[in-house]
């Protein structure tokens, strides 16, 4: 292989680094509508009396839009296979308004003055109500999120309106209770993770604009443009036939662009006026209703005998959804399956859900998606045991962790076996990397300050079994350069350069040869979008099978212009050779073009029945002062597991990237609300993401694998990078200060009033 494992630069590297107007805003149309949203000031009310009349006499103005505009149609955001697992709870505008910033009206209009005077001049009478804000009342609670007869759930995921469920669950297998009653270590403990923001460099933002076949094409920032098309078509209740989604370059989605957040406004006003329009959210709006990750409380007990062999699991998880439902149904399973699965050795298990209503801003999909959440619980509930066994916790893990050709309990909600693994070398690895066995679990650095370890290990999947579809169009050019048509998001990880390294090195062609073309649902193959860590394994299969494909066709057109079989012909990048006669590729590419019955091109679709798992280790070192209760992380030591690492440069930093993540959720990032329900981290002076200096080392490697049902061996990599810091973190701060804090983020109040409690004991 030429490319394949090999360290290739972006294909888009040099357009980025120069600011070239690759970006959604950049290539919008000068005259285009600028759409801005009123938003409700309240958790839960309805409108009772709303007058645009002020409002639409601004000069500029084109429209302005409320509830009684746009069609009655429930639909969901939810960028996901059909049929949507997500219930079908929103419309475009509600009367009713379920979260401070639910949207009330559209303004549109010339310029930006215009829309921002025409919002102050929309008068809304509203009737408040009381919201539900805390998740632990919401279920059964008589105040109801969502009491429309029209809310629909179109799968049976336990959703009931009525009940403020979004979803709803249990699954399982042997007598949980039995078996931890003969466990003689036990740990019984719940976890708090809150929500937390993507925080992608763009924001959201789409425009949209009239073709002259009257079809609507929406041009967006999304990782999901075929979702999307039929989202956008259910919404304004039309054909998705009528719906052209664009996708440019992305500047970061990280799951919050698995999400049609924006494009329906601009879409309806397109699709009313005729007019191009868009919208570019704010920052403000981008941490105020936009789709963070999911808030939960996971209670965890965890049994192991004698020897340190984990038993039994039993987890319980309460999700919430916050106003509306989407990914609700997906992330939670996650939680459960991707933990539970980490321990090969149970005799039971229990994973019971529920998600549920209340009237704060929507959660949905980020990086990991219900996985980060599950894993932190039971890692740590595993790190507790080990401490109450008075275990290494690399031992521990050692003794019960994923091994290739072992079973796997729970993964996907089935009993499965690990196809290939090497979370023992990983963890071998990252214990040399860190030092593990002379800095566990501390050391006293003087002046109060002292330096903690602490290690997790994780799994996540490679795209979604049996529902995924990965899709590729390989074509010869009549100049011998191929065209690479993808249905796949590029959102910065890469993932056009890395399938065309594939594609290189299935052609036996030079990597520059590849030209590779974005997302465009009138010309694109299929494919699910960028999400569930699919890209490099589905697509990637997809990849690999039209290039397999056009291989044959060459041979094929090639061995007729040498009058030959196709039997007999063999293709080496350059030239077919039948015998002692060749043909050059340059010349089979003019045939291609030219009185040829067979068209040098193939499209090509996968879909797995499986979901093979990447896996990593993860060993953090911190750094606490006992007296302030502040943390930095000085090291951390992370090793992976994604079969053949395509690109090694690509893999790492997006290990680093989704490891510094991890940091942010585990010690800065603490969204939190009014007593009314209104946000109180609306910027990044209140938000708090970590900087490049909030890091310190972070060093990755590989342990490969080879996948035998990957691309060239590989697995995924994109989600399972950002699970492990939070569980080794919080550790490495237990071993640092004896104080166990179980509510991420773990802020230096907590450290140090927790130390003052020990003192004052």
């Amino acid at each position: 292989m030429k490319y394949v494992n090999q360290p290739v630069p972006k294909k888009d590297a040099m357009a980025l680094v120069t600011g070239k107007p690759v970006y959604t805003d950049d290539l919008a149309p000068k005259d285009c509508l600028i759409i801005k949203l009123l938003r409700s000031p309240h958790a839960n009310a309805w409108v009772e009396e709303i007058d645009t009349a002020a409002a639409e006499k601004i000069p500029g103005i084109a429209c302005v839009l409320t509830h009684k505009d746009v069609p009655k149609k429930r639909f969901a955001t939810a960028g996901q296979t059909y049929p949507e697992l997500s219930p079908y709870d929103r419309r475009i505008l509600d009367e009713h308004l379920r979260f401070v910033g639910d949207p009330v009206a559209i303004a549109a209009g010339e310029t930006e003055e215009a829309v921002d005077k025409a919002l102050k001049r929309i008068k809304v009478k509203y009737r408040v109500e009381t919201p539900v804000l805390d998740m632990h009342t919401a279920k059964d609670n008589a105040i109801l999120v969502h009491p429309e007869e029209d809310w629909e759930a179109k799968v049976p995921v336990g959703a009931d309106n009525k009940r403020n469920l979004a979803s709803s669950g249990t699954e399982g297998m042997g007598d949980v209770d039995e078996v931890l009653s003969r466990c003689k270590y036990t740990v019984d403990e719940v976890y708090h993770t809150k929500a937390d923001q993507q925080s992608m460099m763009e924001t959201f933002r789409t425009y949209c604009y009239m073709d002259y076949f009257g079809r609507l094409n929406v041009v967006s920032s999304t990782q999901i443009p075929f979702h999307l098309r039929r989202i956008v078509g259910t919404a304004l209740d039309i054909s998705p036939s009528k719906v052209r989604v664009i996708k440019p370059r992305i500047g970061g989605g990280f799951g919050a662009k698995q999400t049609s957040i924006c494009e329906v406004y601009p879409a309806i006003v397109t699709w009313k006026t005729g007019r191009p329009s868009k919208i570019v959210y704010s920052r403000y709006e981008s941490l105020i209703c936009a789709s963070p990750r999911h808030e939960m409380e996971v209670h965890v007990r965890v049994g192991a005998d004698e020897n340190g062999i984990v038993k039994a699991i039993d987890v319980y998880a309460l999700s919430n959804a916050g106003a509306y439902g989407d990914h609700s149904p997906t992330t939670i399973g996650l939680t459960g399956h991707k933990a539970i699965a980490l321990y090969r050795n149970l005799e039971a298990y229990r994973f019971n859900y529920d998600v549920v209503y209340t009237n704060v801003q929507a959660s949905g999909a980020y990086r990991g998606y219900g996985a980060t959440q599950g894993i932190y619980a039971v890692e740590s509930a595993v790190n507790e045991l080990a401490h109450k066994m008075n275990m290494d916790p690399a031992i521990i893990r050692e003794r019960n962790m994923p091994l290739e050709g072992e079973r796997m309990y729970a993964y996907d909600g089935n009993i499965t076996h690990a196809t290939s693994c090497t979370m023992d070398r990983c963890l071998a690895r990252a214990k040399e990397m860190m030092d593990w066995d002379a800095k566990y679990p501390c050391r006293d650095m003087g002046n109060g300050k002292v330096r903690g370890v602490g290690m997790a290990m994780a799994m996540q999947g490679s795209s979604i079994a049996c529902v995924d579809v990965g899709g590729a169009t390989m074509k010869l050019n009549e100049d011998a350069s191929y065209t690479l048509s993808l249905g796949c998001a590029d959102m910065g990880t890469g993932c056009d350069t890395i399938l065309a390294q594939m594609a290189a090195d299935c052609m036996e062609t030079e990597f520059s040869n590849v030209v590779v073309f974005g997302v465009d649902t009138d010309v694109s193959p299929y494919d699910s979008g960028s999400y569930a860590s699919a890209t490099t394994y589905a697509t990637g299969n997809a990849v690999v099978r039209a290039c397999q494909e056009l291989r044959e066709k060459i041979c094929k057109l090639g061995a007729k212009m040498l009058e030959a079989s196709p039997e007999e012909a063999d293709f080496d990048g350059k030239t077919v050779t039948c015998g002692e006669k060749s043909v050059t590729i340059e010349e089979i590419a003019i045939q291609g073009t030219c009185g040829n019955c067979q068209e040098l091109q193939v499209t090509s679709t996968f879909s797995s029945t499986m979901s093979p798992p990447p896996y990593m280790v993860g060993i953090a070192e911190v750094e606490v002062d006992k007296e302030t209760g502040s943390v930095e992380v000085v090291d951390y030591a992370a090793v992976v597991d994604c079969g053949t690492p395509i690109n090694p440069n690509l893999a790492r930093v997006q290990t680093e990237g989704g490891i510094v993540q991890g940091i942010g959720m585990a010690l800065t990032e603490d969204v939190q609300y009014t007593e009314k329900g209104k946000i109180r981290n609306n910027s990044f002076m209140q938000y708090k993401i970590p900087s490049r200096q909030d890091v310190g080392d972070i060093r990755v490697e590989f342990e490969s694998s080879y996948e035998k049902s990957g691309p060239f061996g590989a697995k995924s990599i994109g989600e399972l990078v950002i699970d492990t810091p939070c569980p080794a973190i919080a550790d490495a701060i237990y071993n640092a200060t004896g104080v166990r804090v179980r509510e991420l983020p773990i802020l230096p109040e907590k450290i140090a009033m927790g130390i003052l409690k020990q003192e004052l004991e």
